[in-house]
């Protein structure tokens, strides 16, 4: 599967140029914008940042004919009557919506990326590193990136809405002589959603075996027993606090408005299901919200988990959970005995088992939760991104619900 691709242009200065013809890019996900500016690049000779989904012909990604709009970053040749690229394709007229909206992200208004950009280079120049080269990644609106290559090799420039702004609190918080996690190194942060991060070499670890998940686990299983001691710490910082009952009361308010028919009984017993949780006797702790293996970077021998976006203050189950969600069921239980024997080990007389029995449900349930969330803070020509994702997890968690309920003894 694959995208067409329609870029709405606005000029240096955020005025409307006009759009540039249709044309495909390999990647289906909306959110990959690298290869949309590489391709207008190369077909139209414009280098262009893109700032935002407009809308596409289909209700939510991946693939399809998707429509954005971009700014050129490096001006055009002076637009003729009617409009035209650098290489002299006429640019189709069209009406788009430049209204600001209370929602939008900085890295989605005209001005945003080159600003961010100029942030994340005076940063480097601080640290004696030079920017040779600068290249869009991603925009969307849980994360715009960038990879910013430097005489001492590349780094990346990411950027977070409110709700995600703990993250490089989370990659920087200490650990004794170290960073409690052995995550990306944090160069630089603005406070304000802007972080800077060296490399981390390797490649995504899509596709991993129950093997390298096992691993994974392991590691960290190290990094959550580290943390179990300083979760008062991380919930001071700003990391989420999803403990105990509170997720309940947390995951209510954030399905409030929504159709939660599908998963109504589950609702209903929530409170007495994580009161059975916490009977289980395991400690809360750093929890990564995200744990599969694309977001483990680097090859056979080491690997660093990335993206703490998601991460919160909770139980340690459902990074488990998550790992283990897309293997087959033997695999699953594999791995889910391995953890719970090194809880058991670390904590005696607690029951990890249970505690993931009872929590299956919950781990859609509260997926649900944090898709609302995120409809709830971007702007609507963004909801097709997440909207479909509200009512199918509600759906995932009633169904493990059901399941778990005709398997218990």
């Amino acid at each position: 599967m694959s995208r067409t691709v329609t870029l709405v242009l606005l000029d240096s200065a955020g005025r409307p140029l006009g759009a540039l013809p249709p044309f495909g890019v390999p990647e289906p996900w909306w959110q990959e914008a690298g290869s949309i500016v590489a391709a207008v690049r190369q077909r139209h000779g414009l280098e262009v940042a893109v700032l935002r989904l407009l809308d596409a012909d289909s209700p939510g990604p991946p693939g399809g004919h998707v429509r954005y709009l971009a700014q050129v970053v490096a001006a055009p040749v002076a637009p003729l009557e009617p409009a035209v690229d650098a290489l002299g394709v006429p640019l189709e007229p069209v009406a788009v919506d430049l209204a600001p909206h209370p929602l939008r992200q900085p890295w989605a208004e005209a001005g945003g990326p080159a600003d961010s950009v100029a942030w994340a280079t005076g940063e480097l120049r601080r640290l004696g590193r030079g920017v040779t080269a600068v290249a869009q990644q991603r925009t969307w609106n849980l994360s715009a990136i960038w990879r910013l290559d430097t005489e001492r090799g590349p780094t990346w420039l990411k950027q977070l809405p409110p709700f995600a702004r703990h993250e490089p609190t989370v990659l920087a918080f200490p650990g004794g002589t170290n960073s409690l996690i052995d995550g990306p190194v944090v160069l630089a942060a603005d406070g304000e959603g802007r972080m800077l991060l060296a490399d981390v070499p390797g490649v995504d670890r899509y596709g991993a075996g129950e093997r390298e998940r096992a691993a994974i686990a392991a590691e960290h299983h190290a990094v959550q027993l580290r943390a179990c001691g300083v979760v008062g710490e991380l919930v001071a910082a700003g990391v989420p606090d999803l403990r105990g009952a509170g997720l309940a009361g947390w995951i209510r308010e954030r399905l409030a408005g929504h159709d939660v028919s599908a998963a109504a009984g589950l609702l209903d017993g929530l409170d007495h299901r994580l009161r059975q949780v916490g009977d289980c006797g395991l400690p809360d702790t750093l929890v990564h919200g995200d744990l599969h293996p694309g977001n483990v970077r680097g090859d056979d021998g080491h690997r660093t988990v990335i993206d703490w976006a998601d991460s919160f203050v909770g139980h340690p189950a459902f990074d488990i959970l998550r790992l283990t969600e897309d293997v087959d069921a033997d695999a699953a239980a594999r791995l889910i005995d391995a953890w719970a024997r090194r809880w058991r080990t670390d904590v005696p007389g607690s029951d990890p088992h249970r505690a993931v029995d009872l929590l299956r449900p919950v781990a859609p349930l509260r997926q649900a939760a944090v898709y609302a969330m995120f409809l709830a803070a971007i702007e609507p020509s963004e909801h097709p991104y997440h909207v479909h994702d509200v009512p199918a997890a509600l759906a995932r968690a009633a169904a493990v619900a059901a399941a778990v309920a005709v398997a218990r003894p």
